[in-house]
């Protein structure tokens, strides 16, 4: 018998975060940012459903092949770039696009021998300090990627906020404008805007925009849902009670007791646990749903399983279906009873959770 954990993907919910992308940045392309499976959604059902964006941006050159292996025809930036020079021939074979970041790989590119032109995104490090040139090597670098018969003469800019979830945040402001001034004048198509900006920045819109957890309906902040920026979530987990215990105040719940009832108490096991994906550092007081109610986690969540307080619900049994998130259930609630973020929670599902679509 399979394990009772499911992760349902709601289809539709990807075409509709895809289309208030649009909303917002109305006169920008969109780059939908499909890496680490798809923010652990899956590669290519995500892809499927965000077929009518203009290009996918991916970590790894292998997602671009899965992505050509599905069909998919538009094009395909691979943000991390080239590793080493072989990596170029199939950057040509499968028609993608390289994000160059460093001077060795723009080396890579000058000693290429094959003359094809790659569709090339000159990154630059405008206070991410993370990837990227120098800002003010735009124009140098622009110039000689443009004598280059290796390089596409459509040539696109790009750089990264390193923190436009918090809007406020002067470095934000100090970082577009290092990145307008030095491509303002460049004959090139411009990349900014990540999902925060999308919603907070619209002078950082440019020609491309490039949206992550938005799409998959995550929020920017602890304390802000994507549906509170009129976006809907796409993964709803859930698995189901498979005992029922009563237990006497004083005794202790799991793994080292942390947990002891204060009373009598109804308690529900759960198959969901940090093999599954479920974060282990959600203690006593994490969020669940059932039948559309919270509830609490009690104790620590263990490899396969994780305890419910049940006391509030005596007409639950054995077999009935338990929300870890998605729906009424923000991922950010739980992220935060977890002190992390959505991203991680969703990107971290694994392989033993029988994903279903929901068309």
């Amino acid at each position: 018998m399979s394990r009772s954990a499911i992760a349902s993907i709601s289809l539709p919910a990807l075409q509709h975060n895809l289309e208030r992308v649009r909303t917002l940045a109305p006169r920008s392309k969109v780059m939908a940012v499909v890496k680490a499976d798809g923010y652990g959604h899956g590669l290519e059902r995500v892809a499927r459903a965000l077929a009518s964006a203009d290009a996918f941006g991916v970590a790894a050159i292998a997602d671009g092949l899965r992505l050509r292996a599905s069909g998919h025809r538009q094009r395909i930036v691979v943000l991390s770039g080239i590793d080493e020079p072989a990596d170029l021939a199939e950057v040509r074979r499968l028609d993608l696009d390289v994000v160059l970041h460093h001077d060795d790989q723009l080396a890579m590119v000058k000693a290429d021998p094959d003359p094809r032109p790659l569709r090339v995104w000159l990154k630059l490090d405008t206070g991410m300090h993370r990837l990227g040139f120098p800002h003010a090597r735009a124009g140098a670098l622009v110039r000689q990627l443009r004598e280059l018969p290796q390089v596409h003469p459509d040539l696109s800019v790009m750089s990264h906020f390193a923190n436009s979830d918090v809007p406020t945040d002067p470095v934000n402001a100090a970082q577009a404008t290092r990145f307008d001034l030095a491509t303002r004048d460049l004959p090139v198509a411009r990349s900014l805007a990540n999902s925060a900006a999308i919603c907070h920045m619209p002078g950082a819109h440019h020609e491309w925009v490039r949206p992550g957890g938005l799409l998959y309906g995550l929020g920017l902040a602890p304390d802000q849902t994507g549906s509170d920026l009129g976006f809907k979530p796409v993964m709803h987990l859930s698995s189901k009670i498979i005992a029922i215990q009563s237990f006497a105040a004083g005794e202790r719940i799991g793994y080292a007791g942390a947990y002891v009832c204060p009373k009598p108490q109804r308690v529900g096991v759960v198959a969901m646990g940090y093999g599954d994906g479920y974060p282990r550092h959600v203690g006593t007081g994490g969020p669940v749903l059932i039948r559309g109610r919270r509830s609490q986690v009690l104790g620590r969540v263990s490899m396969d399983l994780l305890s419910i307080d049940l006391d509030e619900f005596p007409e639950v049994r054995v077999g009935e279906r338990v929300t870890l998130w998605g729906d009424s259930l923000p991922v950010e609630h739980v992220a935060a009873a977890a002190d992390t973020i959505s991203y991680e929670l969703t990107c971290g599902v694994t392989k033993r959770v029988m994903f279903l679509e929901q068309p």
